[in-house]
């Protein structure tokens, strides 16, 4: 089974494609979708959703795992990435691959094995599983690597879209 997991945002889109196989986790390919801070919106999102496309049509994964969203005091910055989620989750949607999402809670313990784990222990967790040299950087790719990881092992995660 092929995963992506995805860190949503709008500056930075971690994300992070691993194989599991046989009780294996092998990173096939993990990297960040950036856009500029000044740049408008609209221009942003088209960002995220053309490179989530070519992104989803270089490995198509199985499934796509997200992380939900967790909301702060800071309501702009909640919206603009609620939204940024949401044009991620079509250009999943539009090729037709099953989307899950999970929790923070979900992912920490499913990494971890510690719901309240520390982004440090996640971090180091996701280069042990993987056999990484080191940390992948930004920490939102180790998040979105820690995300399919998660779906990898559980895969009981709310299904958002898709057949199973």
């Amino acid at each position: 089974m092929i995963v992506l997991g995805i860190d949503p945002g709008f500056a930075i889109v971690g994300y992070g494609f691993v194989e599991y196989k046989g009780n294996k986790f092998t990173p096939l390919e993990y990297g960040a979708i950036t856009t500029e801070a000044h740049a408008p919106m609209m221009e942003r999102f088209k960002k995220l959703y053309d490179g989530m496309c070519e992104i989803l049509d270089r490995i198509r994964p199985d499934a796509v795992a997200i992380e939900e969203l967790f909301f702060n005091s800071n309501q702009k910055t909640a919206i603009a990435v609620a939204q940024a989620r949401g044009i991620l989750l079509i250009a999943a949607i539009n090729k037709g691959i099953p989307v899950y999402e999970y929790t923070p809670l979900q992912v920490k313990q499913a990494v971890v094995g510690y719901g309240r784990a520390e982004k440090v222990q996640i971090q180091q967790m996701v280069k042990i599983m993987l056999n990484l040299e080191k940390v992948p950087k930004p920490d939102d790719t180790a998040d979105a690597l820690a995300i399919a990881i998660c779906h990898a092992h559980s895969n009981h995660g709310n299904k958002l879209f898709g057949l199973q």
